[in-house]
C-alpha cells in the first residue's frame, strides 16, 4: 500500500460521512497518474501554491491601495486567514481539510489589481463582463503552465468557482450558489469572515474609521477585538451547522450571528469601501487600468512585448484561441498594482530628458 492509499484509508475510516474523500474526485480534465505519496486534493493544493498567479497575490489590494505600513492585508494574506479559518471549521465537522484548503487557496488567483475596483472597471470595459471568480478559473484552467493550466479536479475548480460574492447572501438560497462539497461551502463562509474581521481591523488602522465608530450592537455582538470577532464567528458556525441524522449536514448560521454579520458588511460598505479616502484612491485607479486597457486593445506590438515580460510563456497557449480583448483583460487581471503603476507611468508620464 503506498503512503497516498494510507493516507485514502485514513480519510474513510475518520471523516464524516458528508465528506468528500480525495479517493472519490470527479477528477480532472486531463487525467494523470496518481501519485504515490500524495492524494489528489493535495497535489491542487500544491499546483496552486507554486504557481506564478499565488505568489502575484502579495502584491495585490485588499481594501488600501498601496499602504505604507507593513501590516495590511494584501491579497494573498487575506487567502492565508482564509484558509486557516476555513480548515478550522472543517476539522471540526471532520470534513476534508486538504480539499477545503485547496479552495480556500486558490479562490482569489483571478482577482485584479486594486482590488474590487479592478473588477469593477473591467466588468464595465470588457466585452461579455468581467467576473473575479471565473478569472480564477481561467487562471487555473488556462492561463498558468504555459497555457496548458493547473489541470486541477473537479471539486477544486467547483469550490474556486462559487466562492463568495461581494454583496451577496451569506447563505445562498438558491441552491445553484453552492459549492457541490461541504468543504467548498466551508470556504465562502470563511471568505465572509476573513474579510468582514480583517477589513475593520485595517480600517482602524488606517484611521478611516475609529473604534468608537463601530455600533455598539456589532461590538456586543462580536467582541472588542479581531481575534475575538472572528472566533465569534467560527464557533457560531460550528454549533449551528446541523447534522442530526446520517441523511443531511446543513453548514448554517444562527439568526442573531447572521443578522449582525449583515449588519457589519453593511457598516464596512458604507463608512469604509465608499469612504471619500478609500473611493478616492479607487478612482486613481479606475484610471490606470481604463487607459492601460484602451492603449493595449490599439497597441498589438506593445501588448505581445509587455504580456510576455508579465506572464512569461503563460499567455502563449491562449494567444491564438482567444478574443484578443479577453487577452487584454487577461493581462490586466493578472497584473500586481506596483506592475500597473509602473506600466502607466513609463507608458504615459513624460520622463526627463536629462
Amino acid at each position: 500500500m503506498t503512503i497516498r492509499e494510507e493516507i485514502e484509508e485514513r480519510e474513510r475510516q475518520f471523516l464524516s460521512p458528508h465528506a468528500c474523500l480525495s479517493a472519490e474526485t470527479k477528477g480532472r480534465k486531463v487525467p494523470v497518474e496518481t501519485c504515490p505519496i500524495r492524494t489528489a486534493f493535495q497535489r491542487d493544493r500544491d499546483r496552486i501554491v507554486y504557481s506564478k498567479a499565488f505568489r502575484r497575490l502579495k502584491h495585490k489590494t485588499q481594501v488600501f491601495l498601496s499602504p505604507m505600513g507593513d501590516h495590511y492585508r494584501t491579497r494573498l494574506t487575506h487567502t492565508l486567514e482564509v484558509s486557516e479559518i476555513a480548515r478550522t471549521i472543517a476539522r471540526a465537522l471532520r470534513l476534508n481539510e486538504d480539499l477545503t484548503e485547496a479552495v480556500a487557496l486558490g479562490h482569489d488567483l483571478g482577482h485584479t489589481p486594486f482590488g474590487h475596483a479592478g473588477e469593477t472597471v473591467l466588468n464595465e470595459i470588457v466585452p461579455g463582463g468581467f467576473s473575479h471568480c471565473r478569472q480564477s478559473i481561467r487562471v487555473v484552467d488556462h492561463l498558468e503552465n504555459n497555457g496548458r493550466g493547473l489541470n486541477l479536479t473537479y471539486e477544486v475548480r467547483d469550490g474556486i468557482l462559487k466562492h463568495s460574492k461581494g454583496f451577496g447572501e451569506i447563505i445562498p438560497k438558491n441552491l445553484d450558489e453552492w459549492a457541490c462539497t461541504l468543504e467548498g461551502r466551508v470556504v465562502r463562509i470563511a471568505d465572509i469572515i476573513a474579510y468582514l474581521s480583517h477589513d475593520l481591523d485595517d480600517a482602524i488602522r488606517s484611521g478611516v474609521i475609529r473604534e468608537s465608530d463601530i455600533p455598539i450592537d456589532i461590538k456586543v455582538a462580536f467582541g472588542e477585538d479581531h481575534s475575538t470577532r472572528i472566533t465569534t464567528m467560527i464557533r457560531d458556525v460550528i454549533a449551528h451547522t446541523r447534522n442530526k441524522d446520517e441523511e443531511e449536514i446543513i453548514l448554517s448560521i444562527s439568526p442573531a450571528v447572521h443578522e449582525s454579520m449583515l449588519r457589519l458588511r453593511a457598516f464596512l460598505y458604507e463608512n469604509v469601501y465608499r469612504s471619500p479616502h478609500v473611493h478616492n484612491e479607487f478612482e486613481k485607479a479606475r484610471k490606470i487600468l481604463f487607459d492601460l486597457y484602451e492603449y493595449f486593445i490599439t497597441h498589438k506590438d506593445a501588448f505581445r512585448r509587455e504580456s510576455m515580460q508579465l506572464f512569461e510563456d503563460d499567455l502563449a497557449g491562449t494567444n491564438n484561441r482567444d478574443p484578443y480583448e479577453r487577452q487584454v483583460s487577461d493581462f490586466i487581471a493578472g497584473m500586481t498594482d506596483r506592475y500597473a503603476q509602473n506600466l502607466f507611468t513609463r507608458l504615459f508620464i513624460p520622463s526627463s530628458l536629462v
